[in-house]
């Protein structure tokens, strides 16, 4: 029987639903001070904003975008005991008829240290929280095959979402174990896996580091990257893939508790996006509200998805999501614990 490490989901990932004001607003309800929260308009077509801790809180980019990293002291002023403050940019922010949601996961402990692994050692800096799963790891280049990146998460991440920090035009780029390490993605596009052996040097991460290829985007030489990176935990959170069934009565996928956050993307066709869901944007099956990665879009309200205690299962034929084809999730969420922390069947 698995035990899972996990007993309040809410202590490391929770959704936060508010109403902008136009004025500073302090955010609270958290639950914790979130080191990396990702923010996006839902009756508006705003971008997804993203700000971690390790950068700084002033510190922006957009996954939808592949604009280079800016400081936006209007936005998130600051990281707070309990949730977040912020400024009066309207992208996160404006009048009272716009509504946004965010998201926001927990690392923590902090530190620096130098990489490792072929050509010249850079510095790099990091917040990690082992329990869950979760390091954001901000690094520099070097532009060798084998330039090796410390997680310190203490298990492989099976999962990564990286940017470079300094360029425009450069794409956001996702690992997935599933996919395997000649594979990778773009997170701002709706773009198929490409096969490549220059972004992951065809090598899979272990305990300690990540390894990377010659490719500027993952690895140039003397440029900033961030990179988040997670380890999948019992009761708490999966990464993996499905095929789907092109029904309404769509494939089940089980993941051991109930998701509360879930991103999904067709794999293996192009011209799809990356399709985000939650537990808050309605709330209640089957109406699970649906924004995109990779879009700035607003909110959208057709009835794709349950969300299950164990798992999540498809409730429409659409190619973004649930037709013959390879799709890759990310998922976070709470198992029933019963007694020793053994996530218990659901009743």
């Amino acid at each position: 029987m698995a035990y899972t490490t996990i007993n309040k989901s809410t202590d490391y990932f929770n959704t936060k639903l508010y109403t902008g004001t136009g004025s500073e607003l302090a955010i609270t309800g958290v639950g914790f001070q979130p080191d990396w929260t990702w923010i996006k308009g839902r009756n508006v077509a705003y971008d997804n904003n993203v700000f971690d801790a390790v950068r700084g809180s002033t510190k922006r980019i957009m996954t939808n975008q592949t604009n280079a990293e800016s400081t936006q002291a209007q936005m998130c002023k600051s990281f707070d005991s309990d949730g977040f403050t912020l400024g009066t940019d309207g992208g996160v922010n404006e009048n009272n008829t716009r509504t946004y949601v965010a998201w926001n996961w927990k690392a923590g402990t902090t530190g620096s240290g130098s990489t490792t692994g072929s050509g010249t050692y850079k510095a790099y800096s990091y917040s990690v929280n082992t329990t869950a799963g979760f390091s954001i790891v901000k690094y520099k280049g070097n532009g060798t095959a084998g330039h090796t990146i410390p997680h310190h998460l203490g298990s492989a991440p099976t999962f990564r979402i990286s940017k470079i920090l300094s360029n425009s035009g450069d794409n956001w780029t996702v690992y997935s174990e599933t996919l395997g390490n000649t594979k990778e993605l773009n997170l701002n596009t709706g773009d198929a896996v490409g096969t490549t052996t220059n972004y992951w040097n065809s090598t899979s991460p272990n305990a300690t580091n990540f390894t990377l290829g010659t490719n500027g985007i993952a690895n140039g030489n003397d440029v900033d990257i961030i990179s988040y990176n997670f380890a999948p935990k019992t009761g708490y959170s999966k990464f993996g893939s499905y095929v789907g069934n092109s029904s309404t009565d769509g494939s089940f996928v089980y993941l051991g508790f109930k998701p509360s956050w879930l991103l999904i993307k067709n794999s293996s066709d192009s011209s799809n996006n990356w399709h985000i869901y939650d537990n808050k944007r309605l709330g209640y099956n089957v109406d699970n509200n649906m924004l995109r990665a990779n879009l700035n879009n607003a909110e959208q309200t057709d009835d794709d998805i349950d969300l299950l205690s164990n798992g999540f299962k498809l409730r429409r034929n659409s190619g973004a999501f649930n037709t013959g084809h390879t799709y890759i999730y990310m998922a976070f969420g709470q198992s029933i614990v019963g007694s020793n922390n053994v996530p218990a069947n659901a009743r």
